[in-house]
């Protein structure tokens, strides 16, 4: 109802206690009336709504959330998890298409699902969370081509590292345009996560990078805490993650350059430290954003991993209190 009848509807309501007792029953006939024609324009547009939600489009419901309808291909299902990696396909004006392990609130959506099943279903995001439901299959897929040409990269022969391993020295740049060498933090603990600045799913690089700022809040709320830590935020997209890029993504998050560094390198060698860790990322073709899985480790001021970590549902007061013990290290 446009503004001017709702503020009619508002004056006239003022003027009923005045008017005689004919007057008032015809008055309060015609706002039954009105209450009953919105009641059907608003049920109306909750209908259409409805009806357009189609492969694809999206549609913002009442709580905040925006829904898209999503195709694609089961990879893995963690039923006891709650979980399933999926090869999504485009989801037009949100993301490209990638391979994401999603939640679902309710195991039995995965009854019955296997690698390999093609499968619709609807994508549910807010502003810090995001799952799946009403999954369908729909067909299987055929089996795995070749890899697209310009997909395979030069890598490097390394070894994992375990929690006791000494961090290796990595050379990389910080969004400031300093060169930063990984042994220069000798002395201090740090945290090391693998984010990139167009990942937009709530629950992938945008939640590591929001616990990371949450994290730097609590280290300095600390009355006695220690000041020799450090947050490393390396990017899996360098050719787009610009020193520059990762300044302003740094802002967005508050980060303060004295203890957050947001980092980029050689591909070779951000390849190297992931796979160390075993966080892989690899795009479907060479113009795709990479699709990847998800790794923060701890490396205390002696220089040795402390923590590791596949998960992306820490806390930011564990990784703290992570944080304070892997600064209290000493050297051996």
């Amino acid at each position: 109802m446009p503004p001017a009848e709702v503020q009619s509807l508002i004056l006239a309501s003022k003027q009923i206690v005045s008017e005689n007792p004919l007057q008032l029953s015809m008055r309060v006939s015609h706002f039954a009336f009105v209450g009953v024609a919105m009641a059907m324009v608003m049920a109306g547009l909750s209908c259409r709504n409805r009806a357009e939600t189609k492969s694809g489009s999206s549609v913002v419901s009442p709580t905040n959330q925006t829904i898209y309808q999503v195709t694609g291909v089961i990879r893995e299902v963690l039923a006891e998890r709650m979980k399933v990696k999926i090869e999504h396909d485009d989801i037009p004006g949100y993301m490209e298409k990638m391979t994401m392990m999603l939640d679902v609130k309710d195991a039995k959506e995965l009854a019955g699902l296997q690698p390999g099943d093609l499968v619709a279903f609807r994508m549910l995001v807010t502003e810090e969370d995001g799952w799946i439901d009403q999954i369908r299959k729909t067909g299987v897929s055929p089996a795995t081509g070749p890899i697209p040409e310009g997909s395979a990269r030069r890598v490097r022969d390394v070894e994992p590292l375990v929690v006791g391993d000494k961090m290796p020295d990595y050379r990389f740049t910080n969004q400031l345009g300093q060169v930063v060498h990984l042994g220069e933090f000798k002395g201090q603990a740090y945290a090391l996560s693998f984010i990139f600045t167009r990942c937009p799913f709530p629950t992938f690089c945008p939640q590591l990078s929001k616990s990371f700022q949450n994290t730097q809040a609590n280290l300095k709320a600390m009355t006695n805490g220690p000041a020799n830590w450090r947050l490393l935020s390396l990017t899996i997209d360098p050719k787009f993650d610009t020193p520059a890029v990762l300044k302003k993504y740094g802002e967005l998050y508050h980060a303060d350059p004295k203890h957050w560094s947001f980092l980029t390198g050689e591909l070779i060698d951000i390849d190297a430290i992931a796979e160390q860790f075993g966080l892989q990322f690899w795009r479907p073709t060479p113009d795709s954003l990479p699709n990847h899985n998800v790794r923060t480790v701890v490396v205390d001021a002696a220089g040795r991993v402390q923590w590791i970590t596949p998960e992306n549902e820490w806390k930011p007061e564990a990784l703290a209190e992570q944080l304070v013990k892997a600064a209290a290290a000493t050297m051996r």
